[in-house]
């Protein structure tokens, strides 16, 4: 029997998740917190590609300023990290992917996912992996096709085409962030899944795409591991040539432009926890549809997302509303409206407020 190729992940940890302030700050953001579970997204997610043969230590692209934390979240599940990419600036998914591919061995197969996102159905995620690995090594670019459960407007789609192998189809068309009538006709065709932005192709496939669909994003990401300085497991790409790297996608820049790209749809029990709404919806619930965190009293109070990492806080008669208290802010939004704390962070970068930086902790 041919011994099956090990997987590698690759785990973007880049983003400063701002849309949950006040909780996630750009010092410390939402994937290294608990927000869900006892451990924090990144253990999770970390962990949901371990513990098998069948994966390699993981690769993980963040930023200097996380490394030490990274590494200690990461030794406290026990867990040890492979490469731990810094990158000198955010340059968006395409290049920090590209960092990845370069720092692989060509034939790697990389399994890339973003550090901060749910799959409560792992074996189902699993299963769609190995629909994918045949095309992967002959060539293909997959992404996984997450099963809708709703009209979601927050999320782009992938139409899926003809079918390939079991389980596994060619990517038709990519589709932008609808409305809710485009998106609630998606979800009755049966033919649309959420692009969850999670990948599996080889390190050689990818920069093969680059090269051929965004060759400034390539030798930039190319020259910076080349020119890398290493510490350990350490790699410090090189600043002025990833400097010059074109801040993109791998959406954009790779997989709506290439032409073997593959879709695995698969229902998975995904969420990427983009807002307070989403973990509300993630929450164990009490019988008035309460979730509650750290120290809270609530009176005659129904369907609201009360969490506090300090101060106890106390609900009286309300509804339909998410509270968050940190030991140096306060945030009360609607319930069914939080995408709206977008204009709240653009009010305080406005007036420099410290508290969009500074760890609540």
């Amino acid at each position: 029997m041919t011994e099956r190729r090990r997987i590698t992940p690759v785990i973007l940890s880049g983003g400063s998740g701002t849309r949950l302030w006040p909780l996630s700050r750009s010092a410390r953001p939402k994937q290294l917190l608990a927000l869900t579970h006892v451990e924090t997204m990144l253990q999770l997610t970390v962990a949901r590609a371990s513990g098998s043969e069948r994966f390699a230590a993981p690769m993980v692209v963040a930023s200097t300023a996380h490394a030490d934390e990274i590494e200690a979240q990461l030794a406290a599940a026990g867990i040890e990290v492979g490469t731990l990419i810094l990158e000198p600036a955010a340059r968006n998914t395409g290049p920090a992917i590209a960092l990845a591919a370069f720092a692989a061995e060509p034939d790697a197969i990389l399994l890339v996912m973003p550090s901060d996102h749910v799959i409560a159905d792992v074996p189902a995620f699993h299963a769609a992996i190995e629909r994918a690995v045949p095309l992967v090594e002959a060539g293909w670019l997959v992404t996984f096709g997450i099963t809708p459960n709703g009209p979601e407007t927050g999320y782009g789609y992938i139409r899926r085409g003809d079918a390939l192998a079991p389980g596994v189809q060619r990517v038709e068309k990519f589709v932008e962030k609808p409305d809710r009538v485009t998106a609630q006709s998606y979800v009755e065709d049966g033919m649309h899944s959420w692009n969850g932005g999670i990948f599996l192709f080889t390190a050689a496939s990818y920069i093969a795409a680059l090269e051929a669909h965004a060759p400034a994003m390539a030798a930039a990401a190319h020259e910076a591991i080349d020119a890398a300085t290493h510490d350990g497991h350490r790699i410090h790409p090189e600043a002025l040539s990833f400097g010059r790297s074109p801040n993109d996608s791998i959406d954009y820049a790779v997989m709506e432009k290439a032409e073997r790209v593959a879709v695995v749809p698969v229902d998975m029990g995904w969420s990427d926890v983009g807002s307070w709404d989403a973990l509300h919806e993630l929450a164990i619930k009490d019988l008035d549809g309460n979730a509650h965190h750290g120290e809270v009293l609530a009176i005659d109070t129904n369907n609201c997302l009360i969490r506090s990492e300090g101060p106890i806080v106390v609900a009286v008669g309300v509804k339909d509303v998410i509270v968050i208290a940190t030991r140096d802010a306060v945030l009360v939004l609607p319930r069914g409206d939080s995408q709206q704390i977008k204009r709240a962070i653009e009010a305080l970068k406005r007036d420099g407020h410290v508290t969009l930086d500074k760890p609540w902790a």
